[in-house]
């Protein structure tokens, strides 16, 4: 089983850190309080500590947090992952890696001492996509990637006269769970849109999320070109979501929005502003996960 073995942070650059036990990763940034926080694509740093026991075995009286990684790990390749793996740490946080090994442009102490480093060949980096607590014995685990669809549903977007905010909206709060590969706006017309998401099943995505036209209007056709898709409605999905939103707004009984699945493909319909879809995802977020294990029946690996 894979574990958390040190929490490190340190004040200043150059430094080597120190195990505090605990502390938050944050979302976008990386360990709460670290000098290297907030540094791109390389917001958190992790060192196995099967390659700091290769430097204690030349003689080096190392620990963690020595080579200024943030986290020291047990029991996982990190080097032999592959770049987007994502990681979940602890009960929430989920990290996605971004680079592996680095170069060293100035030599450190530790290379001064016995010649040879292990961070810049077997450390690795990655981002925050999903922020929690973090803390020594917490377990660290490979979790499944998968692979998403955006339809935006607008006419005036589909002529560039209005900016789709809702599309971009859904994609960022997806990624813990995967990437986009495919996100298109297309015009309120029911063949037109399920044409869109019959073309991205194809594809083998795992889920499309529509956003717009789910509502009452006469050019509101989202749900109806999404039933011209699936074969399979999941109707919990959309009586969860106009439940749980009817607390911030009596409207959300007015959406018409569905789910369902075509194949192995799951089809979620969402309202067309970002602060609605921001509220039907929180819904959601909980359950997608095993969602998404169900309808590709593979635990995951159709993402692969």
């Amino acid at each position: 089983m894979a574990e958390i073995v040190a929490v490190c942070t340190s004040p200043e650059k150059g430094q080597r850190k120190k195990n505090i036990g605990e502390s938050k990763l944050i979302k976008n940034m990386g360990l709460l309080d670290d000098a290297h926080a907030g540094f791109a694509h390389r917001q958190v740093s992790l060192l196995a500590e099967e390659s700091i026991a290769k430097m204690t075995d030349q003689g080096l009286d190392v620990g963690p947090g020595d080579f200024a990684e943030n986290l020291t790990t047990r029991g996982i390749d990190l080097v032999n992952l592959p770049i987007g793996s994502r990681l979940q740490v602890g009960s929430k946080a989920i990290i996605r890696v971004t680079q592996i090994g680095k170069e060293c442009h100035d030599r450190c102490a530790i290379y001064h001492q016995a010649g040879d480093c292990v961070m810049p060949r077997e450390g690795i980096f990655a981002e925050v996509l999903l922020e929690g607590p973090v803390r020594v014995d917490d377990r660290l685990k490979i979790i499944d990637s998968y692979k998403f669809g955006i339809i935006t549903a607008s006419d005036k977007g589909s002529k560039g006269e209005r900016e789709d905010l809702s599309g971009p909206a859904i994609s960022e709060i997806l990624l813990p769970w995967g990437d986009v590969i495919d996100q298109v706006i297309v015009p309120d017309d029911r063949a037109a849109l399920a044409k869109v998401m019959r073309g991205m099943v194809d594809k083998g995505v795992d889920a499309i999320f529509t956003s717009g036209g789910t509502g009452l209007s006469p050019r509101d056709v989202t749900p109806e070109a999404t039933l011209d898709v699936i074969d399979r409605q999941v109707p919990g999905i959309g009586e969860a979501m106009r439940r749980e939103t009817a607390t911030v707004t009596a409207k959300s009984m007015l959406s018409r929005a569905i789910a369902g699945i075509s194949g192995s493909t799951l089809i979620v319909n969402l309202p067309g502003s970002p602060k609605a879809v921001t509220e039907c995802l929180a819904v959601l977020t909980p359950v997608l996960d095993h969602a998404l294990e169900t309808v590709c029946g593979k635990g995951g690996e159709c993402a692969r």
